[in-house]
C-alpha cells in the first residue's frame, strides 16, 4: 500500500516537527534520570547534558544526510531513494560514528568525563536510542497513522479511487 502514496506527502512539515519533538522530549525524559544515576550527578545536570546532545544531533543529522547524499550522487549518480542496502548500512554507521566524534568531546568538556567514560556513555545512549526509536515509531504510527489523500490507481484494468490509511 505504501507505493500508492507520494512519499513527499506522507507526513507534512507540521507532523514531522511534532513527531521529532515528541521523540526528543520523551527520550530526554526517559534517559536523563538513568544517565544521572550512572554518572553520579543530579538529574537536572543529566537533563541539561542530554538536551544539549539532542540539539547537537538534531543539527548534525540533516547536515550529515545532505553531505552523504551529495557525495553519493557525485560519485555514483544515484539519489538517496535508490540507495542499495549495503550503502544504507554504511550511511547509518557513518551517521553514528560522526555523531560520537561530535558528542564525545562535548561530554568530556561539559560533564567532565574521560574519553573512555564519554565513549561508554555514547555506546549506552546509542543502544538505548536505537531500541527507543524502534518502539517510539511503531507507537507513533499507531497513534497518528498516515492518511494519504484520495488516490487513483489501476487495479486489474479498472480505475479505483480510495482513501489510503496507515503505512
Amino acid at each position: 500500500m505504501s507505493d500508492l502514496c507520494d512519499p513527499m506527502t506522507l507526513r507534512n512539515l507540521r507532523e514531522r516537527v511534532m513527531q521529532t519533538l515528541s521523540f526528543e522530549v520523551t527520550g530526554i525524559v526517559m534517559v536523563s534520570p538513568l544517565y544521572a544515576a550512572l554518572a553520579g550527578t543530579r538529574v537536572v545536570d543529566g537533563v541539561a547534558l542530554i538536551a544539549m546532545l539532542s540539539i547537537v544531533i538534531l543539527v548534525w543529522s540533516p547536515l550529515h544526510n545532505y553531505i552523504f547524499d551529495v557525495c553519493e550522487f557525485k560519485t555514483t549518480n544515484r539519489v538517496a531513494s535508490d540507495r542499495p542496502h549495503r550503502v544504507r548500512v554504511f550511511h547509518a554507521f557513518s551517521h553514528e560514528a560522526t555523531a560520537v566524534m561530535i558528542t564525545c568531546p562535548l561530554m568530556m568538556y561539559v560533564a567532565g568525563h574521560s574519553l573512555l567514560q564519554a565513549l561508554s556513555f555514547n555506546l549506552g545512549l546509542t543502544l538505548f536510542y536505537t531500541g527507543y526509536a524502534y518502539v517510539f515509531h511503531i507507537a507513533y504510527d499507531k497513534l497518528r497513522p498516515v492518511s494519504c489523500p484520495v488516490q487513483t490507481r489501476v487495479q486489474e484494468g479498472k480505475l479505483q479511487n480510495q482513501q489510503i490509511t496507515g503505512v
